[in-house]
């Protein structure tokens, strides 16, 4: 496989799928599951190995800094939303992201999983230009780490969808929060489906999400070391 190749494969299946979901609505036709899948089973067929895979199209993973900055607009937009509930989007950043730290860590461990496993899951829940970073620096792996947090983004966008159906909440705020913190930058996608107030204030709690774990980076890799 080419760069050319690879690229064009990858943005074509992407915009088709895109198209899909667009016209049927039903997620298993969502971009992040059903691109995934096409290419798994490709690069199978044709032998190529995933490493080769990510190098050839490692730039559309830079992309991703520029559209998680992109969030910062819908941010602005509402601002005043944001003022109001503030102290909701604090408690919920500060409780959800250790949460979902310590819960990853604790499975792992539980189930006697490898060190590099249980390093490689601790930034699984925070989307991807911020899950690299602190994976890398507290020695886990970057590769692996990137395939948890699609996994965690597409399977949490599908519960959440689904108990947001049956939770009796009808607040933009927690319905937002909720997705944003468990979801990643899919839990954001499908907050903006349901709203434009939904999908800031989960885009918001993704970012600081994000920021926390990267700034508590140092933290966790010396509490690693000492359990």
């Amino acid at each position: 496989m080419t760069n050319w190749i690879s690229l064009l494969l990858t943005l074509g299946l992407y915009c088709g799928a895109k198209a899909l979901y667009r016209r049927w609505h039903h997620w298993s036709l969502s971009p992040l599951v059903l691109v995934p899948l096409l290419l798994v089973t490709l690069l199978l067929a044709l032998d190529v190995p995933y490493p080769q895979y990510f190098q050839l199209t490692h730039w559309l993973v830079w992309l991703l800094g520029p559209a998680t900055v992109a969030f910062a607009i819908p941010i602005y937009e509402h601002r005043a939303l944001i003022r109001r509930h503030g102290l909701c989007l604090a408690g919920g950043v500060l409780m959800g992201m250790p949460a979902a730290v310590f819960s990853s860590w604790y499975l792992a461990r539980s189930l006697d999983l490898s060190d590099l496993l249980q390093r490689s899951l601790v930034a699984h829940s925070v989307t991807t230009p911020f899950a690299l970073p602190t994976t890398g620096s507290i020695g886990g792996s970057t590769s692996m780490v990137a395939v948890f947090v699609v996994l965690t983004g597409v399977c949490g966008m599908i519960v959440g969808d689904a108990m947001l159906r049956w939770l009796p909440s009808r607040s933009a705020v927690a319905r937002g929060v909720m997705l944003g913190a468990a979801a990643n930058g899919a839990g954001a996608a499908k907050a903006r489906e349901l709203g434009a107030q939904e999908g800031t204030v989960a885009s918001l709690t993704m970012v600081l999400g994000g920021l926390l774990t990267v700034f508590s980076a140092p933290l966790i890799g010396w509490w690693l070391d000492a359990v």
